[in-house]
């Protein structure tokens, strides 16, 4: 459950920047937001792996 509280955070994080980038047309915001939605990528694979694994064991 800690690795998805760690992706709903990186999501919550991100929102920020994604209204700046959005809205605002602000390009350096949209640089993170990209950094944040890779990090979201590599987190959720975390998660499925996770996920199998616990699924498997049982």
């Amino acid at each position: 459950m800690k690795k998805f509280q760690e992706l709903k955070a990186i999501i919550a994080n991100a929102e920020s920047d994604a209204v700046k980038f959005y809205e605002k047309g602000n390009k350096a915001a949209g640089r993170r937001l990209r950094a944040a939605m890779q990090q979201v990528k590599r987190t959720a694979q975390n998660v499925r792996i996770a996920v199998t694994a616990n699924k498997n064991a049982n």
